[in-house]
């Protein structure tokens, strides 16, 4: 069966999905998007991908094409159609296409957003084997633009960190600027020391995750304790434990960083408990 996908207002099957080359999205990477991840056909975490959608197309000043209500339609629609158990939905809403390349923003009377989603199924995705391995991180300098909380199409140096990993047999990149960790290439960043988790404060330097808003607040009721500053790459070496938190991968354990082992070079038990205490938790939340 063909994946059924949503373009400005269709579903489609994607073979016949189609958007004009003259797209913002594709020609300046004017857009934004979010991720949910779909857990036992459910949706998680879906009202704060929602509410940070609607502050990027704020902060960008960019309509919205749907309601939130409709954008929850379209989700469950897509989730149905596709009898996605788990996996994810990616959503993107582009400034439209104006007909012409411009810099200058196109009149939203005029030219529409552009919106599409489409799914991604991705069985076991809870039951992650690099969750019980943990992965590898290398160290890169952060030289992405200086609005990171808002979340765009703008890609490519994640991208390209990714692949600076790859190159180096390992599974991710944390970025660092001035010294400090801002975070990974498509994750927040933390490091625990004497049961302490430690996490760079939000501001307009990191992506304000979703997923780690929820695991600071579940890592509060668990009573563990949470500092939220800025850590050196090397302070991150010589940590207890390491771990991200995403979307799509939850909480997963950082067992190594630019080759230093942290640990016995196992997961940790402070991110071991949060992934199962975020999924046990994400479950029961889940519309």
């Amino acid at each position: 069966m063909s994946r059924i996908v949503y373009v400005n207002g269709d579903y489609l099957p994607e073979e016949e999905a189609k958007i004009s080359i003259f797209d913002r999205g594709f020609l300046m990477s004017d857009g934004v998007y979010e991720v949910t991840s779909v857990l036992n056909g459910k949706l998680i975490d879906f009202p704060g991908h929602a509410t940070r959608l609607e502050r990027s197309l704020g902060e960008l000043d960019m309509a919205s094409p749907v309601s939130m209500d409709e954008l929850l339609a379209i989700h469950r629609e897509l989730v149905s159609r596709n009898e996605i158990e788990e996996g994810l939905v990616y959503l993107q809403i582009t400034r439209g296409a104006p007909g012409d390349r411009d810099f200058a923003f196109p009149d939203p009377s005029t030219t529409p957003s552009t919106i599409v989603l489409f799914t991604q199924n991705k069985p076991g995705l809870a039951d992650s084997p690099a969750a019980k391995t943990g992965t590898k991180v290398i160290s890169i300098e952060d030289i992405r633009w200086g609005r990171r909380d808002i979340k765009t199409v703008q890609l490519l140096y994640p991208s390209m960190g990714k692949m600076m990993a790859k190159k180096a047999g390992c599974d991710d990149a944390w970025m660092v600027e001035d010294g400090f960790v801002t975070e990974g290439t498509s994750n927040n960043a933390y490091i625990v020391k004497g049961g302490k988790i430690i996490t760079r404060e939000l501001s307009t330097d990191i992506l304000h995750g979703i997923t780690r808003a929820a695991v600071l607040r579940l890592a509060a009721e668990a009573q563990m304790e949470v500092e939220e500053r800025n850590f050196t790459i090397d302070e991150a070496k010589q940590a207890d434990e390491a771990f991200t938190t995403s979307a799509s991968a939850f909480v997963m354990p950082v067992v190594e960083i630019d080759g230093v082992t942290l640990g016995n070079g196992t997961p940790g038990t402070v991110a071991r408990r949060l992934r199962e205490i975020y999924l046990e938790e994400s479950l029961k939340t889940a519309i």
